[in-house]
Formats: C-alpha cells, structure tokens, sequence
C-alpha cells in the first residue's frame, strides 16, 4: 500500500513545519508505548489546547507514525494550535487488538500531563489507524469529542458499540478508486449512523484512491476545519 505519493512528499518537505515534535514512550499493560506529540510553536504549558489523538497506518509501527504526521497533521498545526498525540502498536499489537489495553489509562496519562480543553480529544485515524480510532472511541465515548476515518470505520459494529458513538461528531471519508470492501462498508456505515439520528458526514474523494491527497499538505486543514466546525455543533 503507498501510503505517500511521490508528489505529496516532495511538497511536504519544502514547507515550513515549526512545530515542536518529541518522541516519548511509556510502559502501560505491560507494553512499551512510543508515541509523538506535536506542539505548536508557541506553546505555552499554562494555557489550554484542543488536542487530537491520531492513529497511524498499515502496521502502526513509527514509520507510519511519521508519514501520518507528515501528511496529515504537521502542515496546518501552527495555524491552529493544537496538540496532537501519534501513537505506534506498542510492541508490534495493533490498537483494535491488544494494543488497545494501553486505553485508558495512556488518556488519562496525557490529561494529567497537558491541558486539554474540555478534557475531551478528537479522534482519528487513517486505513488501519481509522479503524483504531473508531474502535477506541466505541470503547472510552467519555474521552472523545468526534471521531474521524481518513479512511475508517468501526469495526464490530454492535448495538451496544454503535450506541456509544450516538453524541460525537463522525466524519468519514473514501477515495473513490478506494477497494469496494471499503467503500462499500464505509456507506453503508454512514447510513446506518444517519438512520439513527447521528451526525455524520460521509464523503467519497473524487479522484482519489486509499491515501488521499485531498486531506494531505495544505488539504489537511480540512480535517482541522472539521474539529473547529464540532464546537459549533458537528457543522450542522
């Protein structure tokens, strides 16, 4: 899977990207967790920042971590001032498998080390990290604000894991040459949440196949658009 064309890196690396970006790790279930956060320029440890918990691709090991970071979230963050936190499967296990023992306590771990507005983060997550990032949010709804597939999903979608989804914002989007099997469950998905009442946005890029350019570089600030939009009410 490319996860990054030729031409999305090429421009990545010639803008200016200024924001502060540590790599951390912690021990939580007896895993190792690495993770990056990214600061905004400016920050400044006394005031409060929305903040975004962002899954990566594929394997979720750190490469992938950085090529999220790169294409999807460090172009616009110091327009925006937000924190956003990319962590790898901790020893090599996928975040909708065991990785996820790591929640919540690696949440709470971040509360208490930044302020976070609202106590609340968006969610999201591209390919595999979108499928994380709905999974996460089904399991730990108190943590979350929105949630967002770059492409993704939840998976397992019970009753009771669907329900829990009921009062966050849900964006979801597919590049059109995207597989069927993700196209056709990402719609079908979309129209389940809308039946029920949710607020969900569901778009099909024009264009595009399963790594989006539309939502890389300078088209990342629709995805912080959309998180800004939830304060207003999902964008309704």
């Amino acid at each position: 899977m490319r996860l990054l064309a030729p031409v999305i890196l090429i421009i990545l690396m010639n803008l200016p990207l200024p924001a502060k970006v540590f790599d951390k790790a912690t021990e939580i279930a007896g895993m190792t967790l690495h993770y990056k956060i990214a600061l905004p320029k400016t920050y400044d440890p006394a005031k409060t920042y929305p903040a975004v918990l962002a899954f990566p691709p594929g394997s979720q090991a750190m490469d992938m971590v950085m090529t999220t970071l790169m294409q999807n979230w460090l172009p616009e963050l110091d327009k925006r001032d937000y924190i956003v936190v990319l962590p790898a499967a901790p020893n090599g296990r996928p975040f909708v498998g065991d990785g996820a023992k790591v929640f919540p306590e690696f949440i709470e771990q971040l509360l208490r080390e930044y302020k976070i507005r609202d106590n609340k983060f968006h969610v999201a997550g591209m390919s595999n990290g979108g499928r994380s990032a709905f999974h996460i949010a089904a399991m730990y709804p108190q943590y979350f604000l929105s949630v967002t597939g770059l492409p993704g999903y939840l998976p397992d979608a019970t009753p009771e894991r669907v329900a829990v989804l009921a009062k966050m914002c849900l964006y979801m989007h597919v590049g059109q040459f995207d597989a069927d099997s993700w196209i056709d469950q990402m719609q079908q998905q979309a129209a389940d949440f809308r039946a029920k009442g949710y607020t969900v946005h569901f778009t099909i890029e024009k264009n595009e196949g399963h790594v989006m350019r539309t939502l890389a570089g300078p088209g990342s600030a629709r995805l912080y658009d959309q998180f800004e939009k939830v304060r207003l009410g999902c964008g309704k």
